[in-house]
């Protein structure tokens, strides 16, 4: 991880280090020839602006603030927005959407269609385990939000958030890590406060924070478990306490606090209720994506005519479910004809499972997600709290991509490259 610059604490133009001038030398010749890089310190006529902390929760469901005990989430939402629920973008996995959440588009637009999928000329496979593909920017489009920031003038910070690994368009925030699942929610958290106690020269704008305790465990435990209940506690109790230092560090009148999480989260209906693809094609000349909730089926010499009779195979065998070509699903799935997306796409219902082998039906676990976005068990949150945002107000359902452009909004900055306010269509109108 990168450090920031020595700030002075009092008298800036006199106690100044020589890294930090050199820095402010750096800024004066950007902004001279038009551009804005940060190199770990806020622009000058940027140290004023508004922060913004965004918080994912991965798999909090759209209705456990009913269910659990979350007296942090709810103080969020009285003193802000809340969505009814926040609408996924297809496929309900981890990658493409907190990608989507980043940057405001579609994964057919950011190019993370999937967590594991081909490059365009299938000679290469990004994969969520794998450093190599994770920490390269090329497999990324679009500007997120902290990127924005950086080229706003504005210093990020990442403690994980899909993308804050690579170079996307050449920028990673000014302080990242590799994701370790090993540390703690405490941990990170304790590093967001340490982040925000820095002098205001180079205390990040944009801080994000990742916590996948509450998938975690409503994959290995499944819905309404005691140890999902536990999970929800100890992460809520975590935003608590980042709540009450930005709050003791006199933050909290210019500091926007945003919670999203990508997905919700389901049971499987049984084993039994798992449709097994070796037990009715030929998977020769096939690459199978699968995932239990999913299958994507790639051939390895694209031919219409073959994918068409493994579709109707496939739909002629199974009543829980339907395999479409590319070119036949639902058009609000936002499915491009890029060679990421497979030739064949295998959707289940809800709560019936879909796999390659009979063997991997051991990777079937209590919970899940990847089914539609349209069903409401995939279904996320987002709440929000902060300068220029409305106070106790329920918006209704809102979708992954609505939410780059309020971040933008709150930090007082555009999109590099974008002639006017916000991201775009999908921009809500927050001050009704």
């Amino acid at each position: 991880m990168r450090r920031c610059f020595p700030a002075p604490s009092t008298g800036r133009a006199a106690a100044f280090s020589f890294l930090a001038a050199i820095g402010y030398l750096i800024w004066a010749a950007a902004i001279a020839a038009g551009e804005r890089v940060t190199h770990g310190l806020n622009a000058p006529d940027r140290i004023d602006s508004p922060y913004l902390v965004l918080i994912s929760i991965d798999g909090f469901g759209q209705d456990y603030r009913a269910v659990y005990d979350t007296p942090a989430l709810d103080r969020i939402a009285a003193a802000g927005m809340r969505a009814s629920s926040m609408r996924p973008v297809f496929p309900t996995l981890t990658f493409p959407n907190h990608f989507s959440i980043a940057t405001g588009l579609y994964p057919a637009d950011h190019g993370i269609v999937h967590n594991h999928f081909p490059n365009d000329q299938r000679n290469a496979w990004y994969h969520l385990w794998d450093r190599n593909s994770v920490e390269d920017g090329s497999w990324y489009s679009g500007v997120p939000i902290w990127a924005a920031a950086e080229m706003n003038g504005l210093v990020s910070a990442a403690y994980y958030f899909v993308g804050t690994e690579a170079p996307v368009g050449g920028i990673r925030p000014s302080y990242w890590y590799s994701f370790d699942e090993s540390i703690s929610a405490a941990q990170r958290v304790d590093q967001a406060i340490e982040w925000l106690e820095l002098p205001p020269d180079c205390r990040p704008h944009v801080v994000t924070l990742y916590f996948e305790d509450v998938d975690d465990a409503g994959h290995d435990f499944g819905p309404g478990s005691p140890e999902l209940r536990a999970a929800v506690a100890m992460v809520d109790a975590n935003i608590g306490r980042l709540l009450d230092a930005i709050e003791k560090l006199g933050l909290a009148a210019e500091t926007a606090i945003f919670v999203v999480s990508d997905h919700g989260q389901a049971a499987y209906a049984g084993l039994d209720s798992v449709f097994v693809l070796e037990d009715h094609i030929d998977l020769d000349g096939l690459r199978v994506q699968d995932g239990g909730t999913y299958a994507w089926i790639y051939q390895d010499v694209p031919d219409r005519e073959a994918a068409t009779q493994l579709r109707d195979r496939i739909n002629a065998n199974w009543t829980h479910g339907v395999a479409l070509l590319r070119d036949e699903v639902p058009p609000e799935w936002r499915v491009s004809d890029s060679s990421r997306y497979p030739e064949i796409f295998v959707i289940p219902d809800l709560r019936y499972g879909v796999v390659e082998k009979r063997s991997d039906l051991r990777r079937i676990k209590k919970g899940d997600h990847g089914w539609a976005p349209e069903n409401p068990e995939m279904h996320g949150i987002f709440l929000a709290m902060g300068p220029g945002l409305p106070v106790d107000q329920d918006i209704g359902e809102v979708s992954v991509v609505d939410i780059y452009p309020i971040m933008l909004d709150v930090l007082g900055i555009r999109e590099p490259g974008h002639g006017g306010e916000g991201a775009g269509p999908n921009r809500l109108h927050t001050d009704e």
